[in-house]
């Protein structure tokens, strides 16, 4: 029988993670296009670290319920819906609303786990590895014996990017800091201290001709520094700007002028390209483009992922309930993988 009630938490305001609330009520019910999920996983992103200090660009107003991803078991379909969803373990993209124990998602943001994938490994490659994926194969298109380097390298993001440009014979510098450096050359990256003065100079060292990508969640000098560093022809991805985030301006016009340098960047007769990605871009604009290209590059993620390929990097589970705790160590950077959130 579906529970008729459901748990989630909710961030009230500007607080610490101790602040978080949990809330317990009616189950939600869904509408036309849009599925009711119960939980199985969700985890904690930097998307959700950014909202509780109010500095995740769009995010919706206080209060609301965090939780970028899940994966779980359909209970309902909404009206006009694909009845055949039904009972099928999912995953999810729903940029809020996951860290519940119940769930009403957007059907065409959400894509069937394949059998023999457990909900806790799926969960870590659902918004980080589309996001690998797009960023490594779509946007910046490597080939096999390139060489890249990768910003956030010890993050969900990267260490997924990791595996799949080893997977696709490609060499990765990795920067990062120091205390992740042991565990990234144990996964084969040669790591770099993204806050050494003379990363520019230690990265030519590496790669005295260029490297053929570079993704970048920093944003300001790092990203000028990266776009000298292509090789000709080479592709910037900025994928974030931290250095922006973390601070304490406005958000907009970073963006604007992050969005602005790539498409300047871009014109320039010299090979090089860039490119400023947007998970969500065409979600609107392109429904149908959007879908398709969510349903084929997560299967591509879930494919390796059961083949052994993908390893799924879980640093830490929680139980729903302990979501203060979970976000106080996600905040640490300290782990070298996800934190998983389980209802």
């Amino acid at each position: 029988m579906t529970p008729t009630q459901t748990t989630r938490v909710v961030l009230p305001g500007l607080v610490e993670p101790s602040g978080l609330q949990l809330e317990t009520g009616p189950r939600p019910e869904p509408g036309e296009g849009e599925l009711l999920v119960a939980v199985e996983a969700t985890g904690i992103a930097y998307a959700e670290q950014a909202m509780r200090r109010g500095r995740y660009y769009g995010q919706p107003a206080f209060p609301f319920t965090p939780g970028y991803d899940l994966v779980g078991t359909v209970l309902e379909v909404g009206p006009g819906g694909d009845e055949r969803m039904f009972g099928h373990r999912v995953a999810s993209m729903t940029k809020t609303g996951a860290w519940a124990t119940h769930a009403v998602v957007q059907a065409r943001d959400t894509v069937p786990v394949p059998a023999g994938i457990t909900a806790e490994d799926a969960e870590t490659v659902v918004v980080n590895g589309v996001t690998a994926w797009q960023m490594l194969n779509r946007a910046a298109r490597v080939k096999r014996g390139g060489t890249i380097l990768l910003f956030g390298a010890n993050g969900g993001v990267g260490g997924i990017l990791i595996q799949l440009a080893q997977h696709q014979g490609i060499r990765v510098i990795g920067a990062a800091s120091p205390r992740h450096h042991e565990a990234l050359r144990a996964a084969g990256v040669e790591p770099v201290d993204y806050a050494d003065p003379e990363l520019e100079a230690r990265v030519r060292e590496l790669a005295p001709g260029g490297v053929d990508a570079v993704f970048d969640n920093v944003g300001g000098e790092t990203t000028r520094m990266s776009f000298r560093l292509l090789a000709p022809g080479g592709a910037l991805v900025s994928y974030a700007i931290i250095a922006a985030v973390s601070g304490t301006g406005g958000l907009l016009t970073p963006f604007l002028k992050a969005i602005g340098q790539a498409l300047l960047w871009t014109v320039l007769p010299n090979g090089r390209r860039a490119t400023f990605y947007d998970l969500w871009s065409g979600h609107r604009a392109r429904p149908a483009r959007f879908r398709r290209r969510l349903e084929e590059d997560l299967g591509q993620i879930f494919a390796l992922l059961g083949a052994g390929v993908l390893t799924a990097n879980i640093a830490a589970r929680f139980p729903l309930t302990e979501a203060a705790a979970a976000l106080t160590l996600a905040e640490s950077r300290t782990l070298n993988g996800k934190v998983l959130l389980l209802p």
